[in-house]
């Protein structure tokens, strides 16, 4: 299966072993909760859903790679106690708690949740002296003498041997105590991510014309060459680097992530012509509704693969309003919980009273986010809009000192006030992508008529959690008009798939 249905695979594996029954007993035991292990080729994307899990589903995470790992780390240190059996006094051996569970009551405190999930990576690449004590944990949930917390669900993975030197082959005994889902590469579930990933455009629409470089590992005379999902995404973290400093993004620099030089050298290309035909066809100007007819033109005797381009880049500039009316609305609904919280006291207080609770609430955030900087895993953004939402707070603090209320009410008054004009920019944003995306339709149903390049962008925009947010909140006819065309489209194709399979 592919990442998107291995994810939903572990969501129904944690809510079923959370489920209680009448009397607050888990109706499958802790003992008998089999750890769910992703076996998967690297870099698809096996430990980045698991930060998606947790978030949507409410629950803590720790996550450990036991590559990293000695027995003493994971199990705990011995130390010498002191016991009383049989009223003879006798000096035992006893262990501290492992590393990985205390970790696990951190998060619990640090985070108020009592349920979570414990991801182990690469768990088949254990070291000989702590294989043993890996089954037992497998079976039992403890480390050592110490059980992992209540309500905590173990979910590990690990690559195939071909990938990794270091992987020991799991015996029937150790495999009949795991739940495992077999996960393979699927651009199409990936490419999803990397729209909420914010991956750089000019790799997914390389992808999208080449599926077949997404992921590919090759034995040559010269050894292994591999492309991985890791190494598309960390090339695009870099390149946005390259381009905020203008150092120029070359074939050189693509080798170092794609270890597989005819991709490395392919897209290196392509990210030049990229480049090129975002000047050629003035995307700016299309967006903004001026369309000549000479763009159009070229558009429409253009190749496929230039076309797809096209609409790559079209995507492109609206993919970064969509995403900052995402970010600006979730930073604003931030602020409203916590503008509602102070309410009562701003109201009842003096405005120097409100002023030290703003200020107060600003340092709580900016603590908070701190916080979330030193623990989270790297998958969490949530420290950014945590940052974003304390700037916000200061800005309405500052605006609302030079009104200088005369009390509390009127504090909040000025508040209100200075909120509402933050809350009019973020609308005359929308408006503002409204009609991009209005004026994006027009120049495609202009040069490509009703081709499947309408069908494409429609599909693009439904994938991408910022578009589809953004249309569901904002609307937009185009979209709903050729949505509709797509969903007669992929019905006709799925009865012509129908019609074939029949055995006449």
């Amino acid at each position: 299966m592919n990442i998107r249905e291995a994810k939903e695979q572990v969501k129904y594996t944690v809510q079923s072993y959370l489920t209680r029954n009448e009397v607050g007993d888990y109706v499958i035991p802790v003992e008998r909760q089999r750890p769910v292990f992703l076996m998967g080729p690297p870099g698809i994307g096996k430990t980045a859903i698991m930060g998606q899990i947790a978030r949507e589903m409410d629950l803590a995470l720790v996550s450990y790679s036991m590559t990293h790992h000695t027995r003493q780390s994971a199990l705990g240190l011995p130390f010498i106690a002191d016991k009383v059996y049989g009223g003879e006094s006798v000096r035992v051996s006893e262990y501290t708690m492992s590393e990985i569970i205390s970790s696990m009551y951190e998060e619990m405190e640090r985070t108020g949740k009592s349920e979570g999930i414990l991801f182990l990576d690469e768990i088949n690449c254990v070291s000989e002296t702590l294989a043993p004590s890996m089954l037992q944990f497998l079976q039992f949930k403890t480390f050592g003498m110490h059980r992992i917390p209540d309500g905590w669900v173990v979910v590990t993975a690990g690559n195939p041997p071909e990938y990794n030197n270091s992987v020991r082959e799991f015996d029937i005994v150790t495999w009949d105590r795991l739940k495992r889902i077999d996960v393979e590469p699927d651009f199409a579930a990936w490419k999803e991510y990397a729209y909420e990933a914010k991956i750089h455009p000019a790799i997914t629409t390389y992808l999208s014309i080449r599926n077949a470089d997404f992921y590919l590992v090759q034995t040559t005379v010269d050894g292994k060459t591999f492309v991985t999902a890791r190494g598309w995404e960390d090339l695009s973290d870099i390149i946005y680097l390259y381009e905020q400093h203008e150092f120029p993004v070359t074939a050189e620099l693509v080798k170092q992530y794609l270890q597989n030089n005819r991709i490395a050298e392919e897209f290196a290309i392509y990210y030049d012509l990229y480049n090129k035909y975002k000047s050629d066809y003035q995307i700016d100007r299309i967006l903004a509704g001026d369309i000549s007819e000479e763009i159009v033109e070229r558009a429409r005797m253009a190749r496929f693969d230039e076309r797809l381009t096209v609409i790559g880049l079209l995507l492109e500039h609206t993919g970064n309003r969509f995403h900052e009316v995402f970010d600006r609305e979730k930073t604003m609904r931030l602020v409203v919980q916590e503008l509602k919280t102070l309410k009562p006291k701003l109201i009842d207080g003096t405005a120097e009273d409100g002023f030290a609770l703003l200020e107060q609430t600003v340092e709580k955030l900016k603590l908070n986010c701190t916080s979330n900087r030193r623990t989270r895993q790297a998958f969490d953004d949530d420290a950014v809009y945590v940052y974003r939402a304390a700037t916000l707070v200061e800005k309405l603090l500052a605006e609302a000192r030079v009104a200088d209320p005369a009390d509390g009410a009127a504090l909040y008054r000025v508040l209100q006030e200075a909120f509402r004009k933050e809350n009019a920019e973020l609308k005359d944003l929308a408006g503002e992508t409204s009609e991009e995306l209005s004026n994006l339709f027009k120049f495609a149903e202009t040069a490509f008529d009703e081709g499947n390049e309408l069908l494409i962008i429609v599909t693009e925009l439904t994938t991408n959690l910022y578009s589809s947010s953004f249309i569901s909140r904002y609307g937009c006819e185009e979209y709903f008009a050729h949505n509709q065309e797509l969903m007669f489209y992929e019905r006709q194709k799925e009865l012509l798939r129908d019609i074939e399979e029949l055995d006449l």
